[in-house]
């Protein structure tokens, strides 16, 4: 029976079948459109960690000396189950999550695309090859898979993020310790069964919910070579800093504040259609959302918020079973009121609310995790909506008198995950492009995100580590490079070489 079909706590997934754990402990699992406890996820021990990684430990030999192509045709029938279960995948995202189901099938699609990266996985490992480097000597080169490594992702996409980690590590050879989000845990475990039934060997994919404690225990395990994350910045440092003292290759993927750049000659319905997706979508929970606006000249503002503050008055704010809903919930209570008190403190900091979200309700679910889209102007750099990353529907509008100045914004921010630029300008488009110090830039695009064949991450404090997520990063992250140098006997005896010689002989 499949996690989609129990009711009772969300298993871990460990050795190829559900696991109770041995904890006492559990995290509840919110309905967000009702703000009920739907169900419970055990908080692994310690050694519940311990037994996963033991199962990714005893599976890897077999695993890393399968073939690539054998690799490669578990993940052409994984990609095969994921289209099969769509609608059911999409079902769990929306009950745990809140988003509408469009979008958990749009995110579900992204990390489908990641799959179909991986098919071709054998082409991404070839190596290199020279012949004569110096007299009857060959080099070549070769990357080969770290052993057990482990993911960290957070709760605004329980499928795409995981999709973005397992798929490419376990195509390289490795096998993986999945801890998913507690507040939405039960899709992972879904594509844990998905990918055994597509013929992954059990233990290869072990997945174990639980708190920090989890956490710590594949931050220090000694088995676990490299650790991905996606989550706060906060707690992305803090994993950073204690994988890599423990001596793992580590990616963090964290915070973000993106800013979208509307230049004075923009096409301002253009911009006005991409703000509402990339604030409002997802209810502004995800790391690429827009969440400032900065407008070169106060005409382009004025003319902007006249045309987003009717809109998104009227956006259809509801549960995800109501086919009219164009925005959900977030995901739990104590989200809903960090949410607001980030409202109260611009209101009170001088920002100018022009759209209030604060008091939205829905019919029916008067408990629901509901806030609505809100637009604030005359936003200041040292207010906090404006500093922090809200992770919610808040809209914070900059205005900037000059283009030197709104690339100043940019730059001066303490994160550097997206940004956007609205013009017709192709020099200022240029320009912005070479200059804005950011590690995914869009040209009249809102949410810059990669394509599943390129790599995703940011600058600054919005990643720590050396590699970027999925794409050839991706590879590069979960594989480590070999070089080997060759001679064969030839008959020919040069004697001892006691210094490095011209030509790459030594």
């Amino acid at each position: 029976m499949s996690v989609a079909d129990q009711q009772g706590p969300v298993p871990h997934f460990i050795d190829g079948k559900h696991s109770t754990g041995s904890s006492s402990r559990s995290g509840d699992v919110y309905n967000p459109a009702t703000g009920q406890i739907s169900r419970q996820v055990p908080l692994a021990t310690a050694d519940d960690v311990r037994t996963a990684i033991a199962s990714a430990q005893a599976a890897f030999p077999a695993w890393a000396a399968t073939a690539p192509g054998k690799r490669a045709q578990v993940m052409f029938k994984f990609r095969e189950l994921l289209l099969a279960n769509m609608d059911q995948l999409a079902e769990i995202v929306s009950n745990e999550h809140g988003k509408t189901i469009d979008d958990a099938k749009g995110s579900i699609t992204r990390g489908l695309e990641v799959v179909e990266f991986v098919c071709g996985i054998p082409q991404m490992l070839k190596g290199e090859y020279s012949e004569a480097v110096a007299t009857n000597v060959e080099s070549y080169s070769m990357r080969q898979p770290l052993g057990v490594c482990a993911g960290i992702t957070p709760f605004n996409f329980p499928a795409m993020v995981p999709m973005w980690m397992f798929p490419v590590a376990i195509a390289c050879g490795n096998t993986f310790v999945l801890k998913p989000s507690e507040k939405d845990p039960s899709c992972a475990v879904r594509l844990a069964e998905l990918m055994l039934e597509a013929g992954l060997p059990k233990g290869v994919l072990n997945v174990v919910h639980g708190d920090k404690e989890a956490v710590d225990t594949l931050l220090t395990d000694e088995r676990v070579q490299g650790i991905s994350f996606v989550g706060s910045t906060a707690i992305g440092q803090y994993i950073y800093e204690t994988g890599c003292a423990n001596g793992k290759r580590v990616q963090a993927l964290c915070g973000a504040k993106n800013h979208m750049v509307v230049m004075p000659d923009a096409d301002l319905d253009q911009a006005a259609d991409a703000v509402m997706g990339a604030a409002y979508g997802s209810a502004g929970e995800r790391c690429m959302a827009v969440s400032v606006v900065v407008t070169v000249g106060d005409e382009a503002a004025d003319a902007l918020i006249e045309k987003l503050a009717p809109r998104v008055k009227g956006l259809q704010v509801g549960p995800y079973t109501d086919p009219a809903t164009e925005m959900g919930p977030v995901i739990t209570p104590e989200s809903k009121d960090r949410i607001n008190g980030y409202i109260d403190r611009g209101v009170a900091a001088g920002a100018t609310l022009v759209v209030d979200g604060r008091e939205v309700t829905v019919s029916g679910h008067e408990d629901g995790c509901f806030v609505g889209g809100c637009i604030f102007d005359n936003v200041t750099k040292e207010m906090d909506i404006y500093t922090d990353e809200i992770f919610g529907p808040v809209l914070s509008i900059v205005r900037a008198e000059s283009y030197e100045e709104a690339v100043k914004l940019v730059n001066d921010h303490e994160y550097g995950n997206g940004t956007a630029i609205f013009t017709r300008d192709g020099d200022a488009a240029r320009d912005f492009v070479s200059r804005v110090q950011i590690g995914m830039v869009g040209v009249n695009v809102p949410i810059p995100v990669p394509v599943a064949y390129h790599s995703f991450g940011g600058w600054k404090r919005s990643l720590f580590g050396d590699h970027s997520i999925h794409g050839p990063e991706g590879v590069r992250f979960y594989t480590r490079l070999k070089t080997v140098t060759t001679r064969w006997p030839s008959g020919i005896r040069e004697g001892a070489v006691f210094n490095f010689k011209a030509g790459g002989e030594h």
